[in-house]
């Protein structure tokens, strides 16, 4: 089954090189779209920096993209970029914000600078394991509330909270494609009255 991994949220990492100041900021980003919009942000909110380079990796079609924003070649982007692949991440936007300090640092230095803002930056995130799955609910009586319940959590599924009325509403999730021996087992206890729903599968938290 297809998974992979990228971070929650967004995390930052500071590292200061003869006086310039690199802060690195990793943030989830599934579409290129929110890749971008990722990078206004850090733009807007660092409009007197030098830099603002950044480096982005989606799943979708293995897609990804670097800028030096006017480093050198291969002494910013390119760092930025290892660094995501160095930590087996995907969906993830890497921006690393220099503030100049006066002293020109050299090949050398900035591959450093940035390799270590960027690296930093991920390494301060929480890390996600996502996982192809399916969001199921299935109403019943609660005479068979419990005895459903357990057959869904021996199945692997993740339950929320259950839903109360005049009966009771289980919702969970499971990866995609190991649903039908667990809907098959409510619909014999249920004696095929279980009124199930199965969302197309979705990529997921799990």
């Amino acid at each position: 089954m297809a998974e992979y991994r990228t971070i929650s949220g967004t995390s930052t990492f500071e590292y200061e090189e003869k006086r310039s100041r690199f802060i690195g900021l990793a943030a989830f980003a599934d579409t290129e779209e929110k890749a971008l919009a990722v990078l206004s942000r850090v733009r807007a909110e660092n409009r007197t920096a030098r830099h603002n380079v950044y480096a982005y990796v989606l799943r979708e079609g293995g897609r990804s993209r670097y800028s030096d924003d006017g480093e050198p070649a291969k002494t910013a982007g390119t760092p930025v970029l290892e660094a995501i692949g160095h930590a087996g991440l995907s969906d993830v936007i890497v921006v690393v914000t220099r503030y100049f300090g006066g002293i020109l640092l050299g090949t050398g230095g900035l591959v450093r600078a940035y390799t270590a803002a960027a690296s930093g930056a991920l390494a301060r995130a929480e890390i996600v394991t996502m996982r192809e799955v399916v969001a199921c609910r299935v109403r019943l009586p609660y005479s068979l509330f419990e005895q459903a319940q357990r057959l869904i959590l021996a199945a692997g599924g993740k339950c929320d909270q259950p839903e109360f009325d005049d009966a009771v509403t289980l919702c969970w999730k499971m990866p995609a494609g190991t649903e039908g021996e667990l809907l098959g087992a409510l619909r014999e206890l249920s004696r095929g009255s279980a009124q199930i729903q199965v969302s197309p599968p979705e990529y997921a938290p799990f």
